[in-house]
């Protein structure tokens, strides 16, 4: 009972831990497993692990196969989770270079990490591919708290995001085919009976994944699974799938989860939201329990394996190597200049896909007698520690030896897309500004991107805003919605990551009638709320541009443009062509002869 108590507590402080120092979660996590498992076993009085999971195979934490079927289960709710964020669409419209990458550069890694393998280990043909199968993937929770706080250019963010979220579940499929593959078969005498057991396993998967995701739609959408059970339900379907398509075909319930997931993420239904929501919630508990477990499973010895000049020579022909080359083949013709190449081709780190199937996949072949498979755990955790660790502490200064470092975040956040928030979005984009704006209302994101802006369908109360790593370039926050409690939410949730170089919202209705003293953070005047903007822009959707000779004649410029009740001064453009936001915190010493005032409304003057 202690055991099991520490291992979640300890899987739970690691995850607070990651998240209070901006870490990847996996890091600490096999971190711990490693101290409690095959490491302390130097230090112990009797030589044992203080936590050992399967012990003489038949004590222990988990005995006998018990492990091996909680790691397969929990394996394959991850997956189905994983599956769940895979849209058709995304793949569709993230651009070439990202889909070579998960493509061609994918190939690469396979190819050359199998090939490296074979002859540096000397292992088998079919463990050396399983091994590039699963090294293949990079995780967006390990990427995502690495880049969060390097300020990068939005393509650079954008590649390495959508890289990581699209190759998880492509990934894991690729490694559960050629597990599957060498499961059929024996070294190299594949018979015919054995590849038409692979075809079966691949059939019966994808069949039973289909059917079950239609069937758990149908469900859904038909009102047939009551709300207050829609997520445990969900969670049984996926468990029921996977023992289902193991029934008939051994080894097959992987792939069939990853279908379900993939088929069911990609229909339209919104209690699909509260699913992934909460199977992300059941991800992190099993995560944190799996990696403190698989690492103390590890035994000293199959440390000992890796303790040589090989496990350094692979690991620098994955990074240097194989890396460089997949991105370089996969970004040309791209637009992306060589340094930003070289950055995104040194930031790769394996995440916890790889090192969870590898642990399976491992614990399964090695009981079935594989030659080499006591190599495919150490080895995957070796290249998953390795670039967590090397990417965790080298990327920001690789950033900057590499000049992709933004020295100053120009971009501005809008929260809010209303007719306002659109027109000086517009207006800013075609001034050189990078400008994104966030709303809950669908049909004020859809207006907003018909314009061309970036915008973002999503409730600023979440933390999806916080962990958004292609916002990185963001300096400047806007709030300019309807609600006054928004606005100073927003402020105070986001000031710190997205309004280094200026935070400021409406004023309110209430301080504007009540006449107390403003706050500073007001934005353009402190005699209009939303409704005034609202109004002007209803009436008079333009923004009109008056050049400025004096400090004296911008005061005169300011004082007509607020008297006329229907224009509002908004931006200052330097004589550098830079657009600067008018708020109650601009000082008129920034003010020179030939600067222009821009206001939206009315023509004044």
């Amino acid at each position: 009972m202690l055991e099991l108590a520490g291992i979640i507590i300890l899987g739970i402080i690691a995850q607070w831990f990651a998240w209070r120092f901006k870490m990847p979660a996996i890091l600490p996590l096999i971190l711990i497993g490693l101290i409690v498992g095959p490491l302390s076993t130097l230090v112990s009085d009797d030589g044992t692990k203080w936590l050992e999971p399967v012990w003489n195979g038949t004590e222990g934490l988990f005995p006998g196969e018990r492990l091996f079927n909680f790691v397969s289960l929990a394996i394959g709710i991850i997956l189905f989770e994983g599956g769940l964020t895979l849209k058709k669409e995304e793949i569709l419209n993230v651009g070439p270079v990202i889909l070579k990458l998960i493509t061609l550069g994918s190939i690469i890694t396979f190819i050359g990490a199998g090939i490296a393998a074979h002859y540096i280990f000397y292992l088998s043909w079919d463990i050396s591919f399983l091994f590039s199968a699963l090294i293949i993937v990079t995780g967006p929770t390990v990427i995502a708290p690495i880049l969060r706080n390097i300020p990068l250019k939005k393509d650079i963010s954008t590649v390495l995001k959508w890289e990581s979220i699209l190759i998880d579940p492509i990934g894991a499929l690729v490694a559960v085919l050629v597990f599957e593959f060498i499961s059929v078969g024996s070294g190299y005498e594949y018979t015919k009976e054995a590849l038409v057991e692979f075809g079966k396993i691949v059939i019966i998967g994808i069949s039973i994944g289909f059917t079950f995701a239609y069937g758990l739609f149908y469900g859904i959408k038909n009102r047939l699974i009551p709300h207050y059970l829609l997520n445990v339900a969900t969670l049984a379907s996926v468990l029921f799938v996977f023992v289902l398509s193991d029934f008939f075909a051994h080894e097959s319930g992987l792939l069939s989860v990853v279908i379900m997931g993939m088929v069911l993420g990609n229909k339209k239904a919104k209690e699909l939201k509260d699913i992934l929501y909460f199977k992300e919630s059941i991800s992190v508990l099993l995560i944190s329990i799996l990696f403190i477990l698989l690492s103390a499973n590890i035994n000293i010895s199959d440390l000992f394996l890796l303790y040589n000049w090989e496990s350094l020579i692979l690991f620098a022909v994955v990074i240097l190597i194989l890396r460089p080359l997949g991105v370089f083949l996969s970004t040309i013709n791209s637009g992306l200049k060589t340094n930003e190449k070289i950055f995104i081709s040194w930031v790769g780190p394996r995440g916890i896909v790889a090192a969870g199937i590898a642990s399976l996949f491992g614990l399964k072949l090695t009981m079935q007698g594989e030659p080499g498979a006591q190599y495919i755990t150490p080895l995957v955790f070796m290249i998953v520690l390795g670039t967590v660790v090397l990417n965790a502490t080298t990327a920001r200064l690789f950033a900057k030896f590499s000049g992709v470092f933004l020295k100053s975040s120009d971009g501005i956040l809008i929260a809010g897309a209303s007719s306002f928030s659109r027109l000086i979005g517009s207006y800013l984009k075609d001034n050189g500004r990078r400008v994104v704006l966030i709303d809950s209302n669908p049909k004020s994101i859809e207006k907003a991107r018909a314009l061309g802006l970036e915008a973002i369908e999503g409730n600023v109360y979440s933390d999806d805003l916080i962990d958004n790593i292609e916002l990185n370039d963001v300096g400047y926050l806007l709030a300019l919605t309807a609600s006054a409690s928004v606005n100073r939410f927003v402020l105070e949730r986001f000031s710190e990551n997205y309004g280094e170089r200026g935070a400021f919202r409406l004023i309110s209705t209430e301080e504007m009638l009540a006449g107390e003293h403003k706050p500073d953070v007001n934005l353009f005047t402190h005699n209009n709320d939303y409704i005034n903007l609202s109004e002007v822009v209803r009436d008079y959707p333009f923004i009109n541009e008056i050049e400025i000779s004096s400090k004296e004649n911008y005061k005169k410029l300011l004082k007509e443009i607020n008297f006329e009740t229907h224009a509002i001064p908004v931006f200052i453009k330097d004589n550098k062509g830079v657009i600067h936001i008018i708020s109650s915190l601009l000082n008129d010493d920034t003010i020179e002869k030939g600067n222009k005032l821009m206001y939206v409304g009315k023509k004044v003057v």
